[in-house]
């Protein structure tokens, strides 16, 4: 195995591997300052922060309000005050050496206005900007407002190079790296196009070599790449490392911090690390952005499936395909093939008795339990994302409504996000609740490092990761 050597990333001079931010409290200031501490980059995130009371204890946002707007205004607020108090947290950690950055999800609700609050309230203790999911044209105007590095997320060269030629070329010389998030490898939300197949991976190798040729063109040879994504062991990068046909190149991790004694998340989530197995996390499209994610396959995912599986297009009047009549309500009548009939009856027998419409002209069949569960998350909503197909939510209206009817077949995500991170959850919250993975989290189980229950520190994988294997 070759050296792993520092590499320079926003100006100064630091070991290769990058804390990959994960919202809602699961990457946070003890995570990120423990990570910068060691010499790499900690990344916590401003997606609905801690912030923490007179006793020091965590205060979780929870966005009281009558009304979505309401609710929608209480969560900028307290993301702003729950962002700095991890930042000042990351720093007082990593000690005045350390880089921390924060992740920013670009389609999180008020995330311009988050980020300018942040930045400007915590002057000094954030180094870095990490920014995707969307197209993030004003992240370098917002960087260069306070003097920060900004490093885009992308998964394509295609990407990076509208974010260019729109936006940050006007801005080159706080661009620290751009972060390639492999859509087939990474956990949490995946940035696969309309024209990528998500069952048939791509060598990432390819896709990273067309962005530096593509950052090449711009003059950005000396401006590293960080590889997000499917790293486990640097050995099996070795390749990578030096190259000069890819330039700069450093590693993030998301999974693998997970499983460290400073995460913040709970013991079982810890312990179902240790079981996944390969095909364990699954790519899926029911999350409320619109974008593709990666998770855990457990008991939350199956009932989503269900959903899908329970599904069946209808027509207001009858039609020659469509001619049988069914009865969803006191006063209603739609009308499906006669096998969809039989099928809608079968699922009622069994107790899916609630039908739900879709903004699809679909209907849905689920249990009067979940109905109600995704009635109250729906008029429950708290504007978490810019806009959410989930809630019909949007900010940029001046209704704050889409405009589009809410789709059952997706979730709460602030909601799942909360109780799944809870330090206290135990085995049956983990199973209905979402767990966001990266595609290599079943290598907990056999990984010699993690043998006996062994739970490293921070400081203890970022050593062993610098030895290759």
């Amino acid at each position: 195995m070759k050296a792993v050597n520092a590499i320079r990333m926003g100006g100064v001079e630091l070991l290769p591997l990058v804390e990959g931010g994960k919202g809602v409290g699961v990457s946070n200031g003890v995570s990120a300052g423990h990570w910068a501490r060691a010499g790499g980059v900690g990344t916590f995130s401003a997606a609905l922060p801690d912030s923490f009371d007179e006793g020091g204890r965590p205060v979780r946002a929870d966005a009281p309000g009558r009304t979505r707007q309401e609710r929608h205004e209480t969560l900028i607020a307290q993301s702003i005050r729950g962002a700095i108090a991890q930042a000042r947290r990351a720093h007082d950690i990593a000690g005045p050496n350390g880089r921390v950055h924060v992740n920013v999800l670009w389609e999180m609700g008020g995330a311009e206005r988050i980020l300018d609050g942040m930045l400007e309230g915590a002057a000094g203790l954030i180094h870095g900007v990490t920014c995707g999911a969307g197209m993030p044209y004003r992240l370098s105007e917002i960087a260069a407002k306070y003097g920060v590095h900004y490093y885009p997320i992308v998964s394509s060269a295609r990407a990076f190079n509208a974010l260019w030629k729109r936006a940050y070329a006007k801005t080159a010389e706080l661009l620290g790296a751009v972060v390639y998030e492999d859509p087939w490898l990474a956990g949490g939300h995946n940035g696969l196009s309309n024209s990528e197949d998500p069952d048939q991976p791509a060598d990432p190798y390819p896709r990273v070599l067309e962005l530096r040729k593509s950052m090449r063109g711009f003059g950005l040879d000396s401006t590293p790449i960080i590889m997000a994504g499917g790293v486990w062991w640097l050995e099996e990068w070795e390749h990578w490392i030096d190259n000069p046909e890819l330039g700069p190149i450093a590693f993030q991790l998301g999974t693998r911090p997970l499983l460290t004694q400073e995460s913040p998340i709970g013991q079982a989530w810890k312990q179902r690390l240790r079981t996944l197995k390969q095909g364990d996390v699954l790519l899926n499209r029911f999350s409320p952005t619109g974008f593709y994610s990666s998770a855990v396959h457990n008991g939350f995912l199956q009932e989503l499936y269900q959903r899908l599986e329970h599904e069946i297009p209808y027509a207001t009047e009858p039609t020659q395909a469509q001619p049988a009549p069914l009865q969803v309500g006191p006063h209603q009548v739609y009308y499906v093939t006669p096998s969809e009939l039989e099928r809608a009856e079968v699922w009622r027998r069994s107790g899916f008795t609630e039908d739900l419409r879709t903004p699809d002209q679909t209907l849905i069949f689920v249990t009067p339990e979940k109905a109600d569960e995704i009635r109250r998350d729906q008029k429950n909503c708290i504007g978490c994302l810019s806009q959410c197909r989930f809630s019909s939510w949007s900010q940029h209206t001046p209704s704050f409504s889409s405009g589009a009817k809410a789709d059952p077949r997706s979730f709460c995500i602030q909601k799942t996000l909360q109780e799944v991170r809870d330090e206290h959850a135990d085995d049956a919250m983990l199973d209905r609740n979402l767990m966001f993975g990266g595609h290599n989290a079943y290598r907990f189980a056999s990984d010699p490092f993690y043998a006996n229950g062994f739970t490293p520190t921070v400081k203890q994988l970022v050593d062993r990761l610098m030895t290759g294997r």
